[in-house]
């Protein structure tokens, strides 16, 4: 697409309009994550234990000293050999923002089916350093909306992101956000799926300000492994 080149001037009122927009759609934004944090809670009444690299963790050992956990639930089935370059691109953001969420009271685990060597051996070649535990041995994929069983998916009674039908994959990827009060009691909090994701990426902000946008010809088309590209 060929841009219209225009003068200072007419291009001043166009981003003056465009700010409007702007400004009225980041109240609305303010507004929606003001609902978000008045989401009712649901107490976790499951004992999930999770193998991690010291030993058996329960989802409230996950919260170490915090009160807030969010845990990503990265698309690594169990017996494959492949790694989810989506859930790389998220995961490649980690580090950096949990340096400072960390600090507002706010813990993060990664959650997989495969067992923790298959784990550490992609977290390894990744360079990731945030926690990241196996569920292999309990049902929180499943319990959690990322997993399904072949027969569920046989039967349609497998649906992703609150409605959408899985017809193939076994697992996909999600948000889930929990709380824990002084007693030691969790509670589920939020979940998000699908292109809720995107709140995780920065790279997308960036391209989002540029004119060639996302630059993509399918959805994130031109994304590898870091060490692919």
């Amino acid at each position: 697409m060929t841009p219209e080149i225009v003068s200072r001037e007419a291009w001043l009122g166009a981003r003056t309009a465009l700010l409007a927009k702007e400004r009225a759609l980041t109240h609305q934004l303010d507004a929606l994550r003001a609902e978000r944090r008045q989401m009712p809670w649901v107490r976790i009444e499951t004992p999930y234990v999770f193998d991690g690299p010291n030993g058996p963790v329960t989802l409230a050992d996950l919260f170490g000293a915090r009160s807030q956990l969010a845990i990503y639930n990265f698309m690594l089935p169990p017996g494959s050999d492949h790694i989810c370059p989506g859930c790389a691109f998220v995961s490649d953001h980690i580090d950096a923002a949990r340096q400072h969420f960390e600090q507002a009271d706010l813990a993060f685990a990664a959650v997989s089916r495969v067992p923790l060597a298959r784990i550490e051996a992609v977290k390894q070649r990744m360079g990731w350093r945030f926690p990241w535990v196996s569920s292999e041995k309990n049902s929180f994929n499943f319990d959690f909306g990322v997993s399904f069983t072949p027969e569920d998916i046989a039967a349609g009674r497998a649906v992703y992101n609150y409605g959408t039908p899985i017809k193939r994959s076994e697992d996909m990827f999600g948000i889930s956000v929990f709380a824990k009060n002084d007693a030691g009691d969790v509670f589920h909090t939020y979940s998000t799926y699908s292109r809720g994701a995107d709140l995780l990426i920065g790279a997308f902000n960036w391209l989002d300000i540029v004119p060639k946008g996302r630059n993509e010809t399918g959805t994130m088309s031109w994304v590898k492994l870091h060490d692919d590209y």
